[in-house]
């Protein structure tokens, strides 16, 4: 059963003593299973975001380790920060990443809230999707008069905290209180202006951010603030859903920001927050010098960025994932202020193992060396895969000089899409030399297993015909993959910039030769199947996909002659 993981971010009321967070953020690494992803401090705000993830039991043994070591750590009676706040954990949000969904995540984040209350005596209020009443889903209604005002918050009946103390005793002087939250991911992101300008800052978040601003008689700062008919202020909303945002200045840096939470990228992606925001700081006489991500970032928020900024230019979107992520840090300007260092800022990045990566990691030279050792692995699957991934990389580049030839701007969408189905193919068959040889050590771990009783006999036999099919279905997988990227090498051979129409029959050599290739590790592993239902089918379907990538290299061969 695939594990269930969340992602805890507390946010502790300390940015500037080195030592104090590190010793509160490496605690986490105390509880077995919880991988520490990343700590960023700020100084300004004096506070810094700290990710870890893990299974729920084991994130919030480490999360209620770390409340206590800031508590033990951190004085809120002597903190100072741009940022709201109102505890040395601020907030301690849990994230469902996955196999879990938000509901049992609300659970764990309730579990978590009553025992840092009832054992460290800390008060504690849930909010978002924890929250156990409406007026508290918003943090900032949770954490409205901040530390200053918890004397007089805890003692009011409306905002006792839902777990720990209500009252203002000497525990709490020291530590304040701490939302606990169940949420989607979260998006900290700053952007950069030129000025140091608050106020002007505060008006271009006004304008984005989804709360916008008070509606005033006249529309004028000075206008008298209108009202409904409750007395609330009414107010003119702001561009975007789903996005908080406030502007400050920053010593540290000499500029001010706008600090954004965006609190669904689907709804609000952060490059559309981004070049709104550009838009309106011009129209205010300012303008956006780059930005900054606080904490971790989904993959997809600069995949989808990268695309878009792409897209603006009239480029092909089919490239490497590491280049359309280079575009949107370029555009966005996130390494402006310090270096962003993709590999420790996107998630993804983090959770990856590069243990199951280990050849595709590898040089050329490296890999060619290790397939020419005496070690069995890699064989001719994960070849077969490797020269599949190098027939849809001549493909994809085809495509690619297709979308970028001078003279064709108006088949830039065609050719890009062309591009991205053969990046798709490429990565699946680059995934696929990997997995190859661990199907190969799957059989090897099997043999390995004890069959010193019956018992256990039966279950190393079990082991052996699992990881055996595996080993037939991984190549088999080469071979439909392999088969279906031709189709890229056959349209470029068609269509595409004829100066390359070589390389797209290459392309085609090589797939032909993974397809072939991958069928012979599929037969000689049929040998030890004992499922003869299973093996006469899947050698039937192989040998239909070697004929018909034979009959489609001919074909891509006679357009690709044809044009030479």
């Amino acid at each position: 059963m695939s594990k269930k993981i969340i992602e805890c971010v507390p946010n502790i009321s300390e940015g500037r003593d080195e030592d104090k967070i590190r010793i509160i953020s490496q605690i986490v690494e105390e509880v077995d299973g919880v991988k520490l992803l990343n700590v960023d401090p700020g100084k300004a705000t004096n506070r810094t975001v700290i990710t870890f993830v893990g299974e729920p039991q084991q994130v919030i043994d480490a999360a209620f380790l770390l409340i206590q070591k800031a508590q033990e750590l951190i004085d809120m009676s002597k903190h100072s920060g741009e940022h709201p706040r109102m505890g040395a954990t601020d907030v301690c949000p849990l994230v469902p990443i996955a196999n879990i969904s938000m509901k049992e995540t609300a659970k764990w984040a309730h579990k978590l809230g009553e025992r840092v209350g009832t054992e460290l005596g800390i008060p504690v209020y849930h909010y978002e999707a924890a929250a156990k009443e409406e007026k508290r889903v918003n943090l900032a209604n949770c954490r409205q008069g901040e530390y200053e005002g918890l004397s007089k918050k805890l003692v009011d009946a409306d905002w006792k905290p839902d777990f720990g103390p209500a009252e203002f005793n000497k525990t709490v002087e020291k530590s304040g209180a701490t939302g606990i939250s169940a949420r989607d991911f979260l998006v900290a992101y700053n952007v950069n202006l030129n000025t140091t300008s608050t106020r002007r800052a505060n008006a271009v978040a006004f304008d984005i951010r989804e709360g916008g601003r008070i509606k005033r008689e006249g529309g004028t700062l000075l206008g008298k603030i209108m009202k409904d008919a409750d007395g609330n202020p009414l107010k003119t909303p702001g561009l975007f859903k789903a996005v908080k945002g406030i502007g400050w200045y920053i010593e540290e840096y000499g500029v001010a920001q706008i600090s954004y939470n965006l609190t669904d990228i689907n709804i609000s992606p952060l490059h559309e927050v981004f070049d709104k925001t550009c838009e309106r700081a011009i129209v205010r006489g300012m303008r956006v010098t780059g930005s900054e991500l606080i904490g971790l970032v989904p993959k997809k928020v600069l995949i989808d960025a990268g695309k878009h900024y792409l897209k603006k230019q009239e480029r092909s979107t089919g490239i490497s994932e590491s280049e359309i992520i280079k575009i949107a840090i370029k555009t966005l300007g996130l390494d402006e202020l310090t270096p962003f260092i993709a590999e420790e800022r996107i998630i993804e990045y983090m959770l990856e193992s590069d243990a199951n990566k280990l050849l595709v990691n590898m040089s050329l030279t490296g890999f060619a060396n290790e397939t020419a050792s005496e070690s069995p692995a890699p064989g001719g699957g994960s070849i077969a895969a490797y020269c599949g991934a190098m027939g849809i990389s001549l493909g994809a580049m085809v495509a690619n000089l297709s979308a970028h030839k001078r003279g064709w701007d108006n088949r830039w969408e065609k050719f890009s899409e062309w591009a991205e189905k053969g990046m798709a193919y490429q990565n699946t068959l680059l995934d696929l030399v990997d997995e190859d040889t661990n199907a190969f050590n799957k059989i090897m771990d099997a043999f390995r297993l004890p069959k010193d009783t019956e018992a256990n006999n039966i279950k190393r036999q079990e082991a052996i015909q699992a990881a055996t099919q595996y080993a037939i279905t991984t190549p088999f997988k080469v071979m439909e993959t392999a088969y279906n990227s031709m189709e890229v090498m056959k349209a470029m051979a068609e269509f595409g910039n004829p100066n390359s129409v070589t390389d797209a029959g290459v392309g085609a050599l090589c797939a032909r030769t993974a397809v072939i290739g991958a069928f012979l590790n599929v037969k000689i592993n049929c040998g030890d199947c004992e499922d003869k239902d299973f093996v006469a089918d899947i050698l039937d379907r192989g040998q239909q996909l070697v004929n018909d990538a034979c009959a489609l290299e001919d074909e891509i061969m006679k357009i690709t002659n044809s044009k030479i």
